[in-house]
């Protein structure tokens, strides 16, 4: 559907820049008009009042031509939205979108581990937002698992937004390529500020606005029509500039504390715009339209009169109309109109901004949604810790290419520790595990042929690295990390742990017996999670019954090692470190020919 849809986008490019051309050849034969009347009427063949219709015909036509180029540039972004939606669904969407790099924190428990944000991060796939106050809510609910009772919300919604491409297509075409300079925190924040100007000394000034100009043009018209001499004039505007002087601190006040873009603001009233005249059935999404649609008016209306308040106050700052804006108390007009404006609407922005995050969001789920029509939407059940699936595959991978394995973590076995030989698969594995339930808590569809699972509080330490300016070493950046998860899981139960290479830094009696300490006692703290090794021992020392062993595979045939990438239960009995050092060149000792694994001794260090 995307593709034909971009294919009929694309034919009104071609149709609206004929148009564009037609235009500016009907320009060029109005001038070349224009000027053929010129000459006959400097030679008195015809009236120069026959100038007035090709130059209103010039006007016309520019107005129309600027019209065309904003359709054909309408009709390009549309295409340029069905392209990107196609790639995504045909797995060249990586590096094309926006990686929200920027909304990625610091030392988040798992957005780095898991691959949330950056270059072909699920940010990246799921983005697609047209301002900045979308993609701060859909970092958020990336970021945040949300209760039960809210994903079935939004599953309900998504259910309803899937289908509406049309929505989509004029969300995207209203950002106009939006950057997000608008940040919505300091937008709130100036609404929810005290006034500037307290309203009896604003209703002083607004005399004063409207009476001290009016005298300037007055004493300008008597000079001008020789009626006066100067004198009046200048006692005028040095009236004005008193009052500038006397007003010039608070109004400078009032401009920088509404120092906004008019572009971004026109653009955000469109977006809202687009969706205020939406229809919904689902109670969700009609409740946050009914958030832009008040009884003070509509958010979009609002936020395009500050738009316009705001594009003329800029307008005394020009070269060439400063000296009309002084004379006029310009600054002083519209600073009184930027606190009346406030006073009505600025404690309503945080519901607005809210609103518009949580469609945009949802816009953005129900995209991907609709891009992956066989993903279905997991079960999200109160109660004890459970995760269970079947076939979940990573959704940043290829789908062609992408090896699908089982999740089964509840009460009864709430940990597996997962062997295997380098490259096997062991941390993919554990982010296709992670990815998923983040996709679960935000609400969107997974990839998976099913997924039942309980609202948890992921910890992970696949990505966990040392630090040189810090001077902290991997070992301690991974301890700090298992810190971090063992105090979550103290919160209560329903953490999911993701630990990959359980204390790596460490030598092999220490982490047997370290690792299976954290794991017990996250055990004991009601998480639940996955502990990759490539430690036999600390696999094959497993004898809780909580804990289950399972593994990923490898097979050297004829120098060359090859992966099946699936799962498969008890503890690996192969390795294959030595056989990727002879692949890459490095020598290795001569090893015995292939025989029966040798039985694993629990107790041998």
């Amino acid at each position: 559907m995307y593709e034909q849809r971009r294919l009929a986008r694309r034919e009104a490019v071609v149709q609206r820049r004929r148009a564009v051309d037609r235009i500016s050849n009907l320009r060029l034969l109005t001038a070349a008009v224009a000027v053929a009347l010129g000459l006959a009427a400097w030679r008195d063949l015809v009236g120069a009042e026959w100038l007035g219709v090709p130059l209103l015909g010039f006007v016309g036509l520019v107005i129309a031509h600027e019209r065309a180029h904003r359709a054909v540039r309408h009709a390009t972004r549309a295409v340029r939205h069905y392209r990107a939606g196609q790639r995504r669904i045909d797995d060249e969407w990586a590096g094309r979108g926006h990686g929200g790099e920027e909304l990625a924190p610091a030392d988040h428990p798992y957005a780095a581990d898991l691959d949330l944000f950056g270059t072909g991060s699920l940010f990246e796939l799921l983005c697609t937002a047209t301002t900045g106050i979308g993609r701060h809510a859909l970092a958020g609910w990336l970021l945040a698992p949300a209760s039960p009772a809210e994903l079935r919300r939004r599953q309900a919604a998504l259910d309803e937004l899937r289908e509406r491409l049309d929505l989509r297509e004029a969300l995207a075409l209203s950002g106009d390529e939006i950057d997000g300079a608008l940040d919505p925190a300091e937008l709130v924040a100036w609404g929810r500020a005290p006034a500037a100007i307290e309203p009896a000394r604003a209703r002083r000034w607004r005399v004063l606005a409207f009476v001290v100009p009016a005298l300037s043009l007055v004493a300008t018209a008597g000079w001008a029509v020789g009626a006066w001499g100067m004198e009046p004039l200048a006692a005028t505007l040095l009236v004005t500039w008193g009052v500038g002087r006397v007003t010039g601190r608070v109004v400078q006040r009032v401009h920088l504390s509404s120092e906004r873009s008019a572009r971004q603001l026109e653009v955000l009233a469109r977006v809202l715009e687009c969706l205020e005249r939406e229809r919904f059935a689902d109670p969700t999404l009609a409740r946050l339209q009914a958030m832009l649609v008040g009884e003070e008016g509509s958010a979009s209306r609002a936020i395009r009169g500050l738009a316009v308040r705001l594009g003329w106050a800029e307008a005394a700052r020009g070269q060439l109309f400063a000296p009309i804006a002084f004379a006029l108390l310009w600054s002083l007009h519209f600073a009184l109109s930027l606190e009346a404006w406030r006073r009505r609407h600025g404690p309503a922005i945080e519901g607005w901004l809210a609103a518009l995050g949580e469609l945009e969001a949802l816009a953005c789920l129900s995209a991907y949604a609709f891009e992956h029509p066989d993903d279905p939407f997991p079960t999200v059940e109160e109660g004890e810790p459970v995760l269970e699936g079947e076939a979940l595959g990573h959704p940043l991978l290829p789908r062609a290419s992408c090896v699908r394995n089982p999740i089964a973590l509840d009460v009864r076995v709430p940990a597996r520790i997962v062997s295997g030989s380098n490259m096997s698969g062991k941390s993919t594995y554990l982010r296709t595990v992670g990815i998923n339930v983040v996709l679960a808590l935000a609400g969107a569809p997974v990839r998976a042929e099913r997924l039942r699972l309980s609202a948890l509080r992921i910890g992970a330490t696949l990505r966990v690295q040392d630090s040189l300016r810090g001077g902290a070493s991997r070992f301690f950046a991974e301890i700090t990390r298992l810190r971090t998860i063992v105090a979550a899981a103290d919160e209560g139960p329903g953490v999911l742990f993701l630990i990959d290479e359980i204390l790596h830094g460490t030598n092999s009696h220490d982490r047997r017996i370290g690792g299976h300490a954290i794991v017990l006692g996250l055990l004991e703290r009601g998480a639940l999670g996955l502990v990759t090794t490539h430690d036999l021992a600390l696999a094959a020392g497993n004898e809780d019954p909580r804990v289950a062993n399972v593994h990923f595979r490898d097979e050297l045939s004829e120098g060359t090692l090859r992966f099946d990438y699936r799962l498969h239960q008890g503890v690996v009995r192969t390795s294959n470190a030595l056989a990727l050092m002879e692949a890459v060149g490095l020598p290795v000792p001569a090893r015995e020919p292939a025989g029966p694994p040798e039985p694993l001794d629990p107790e041998r260090p």
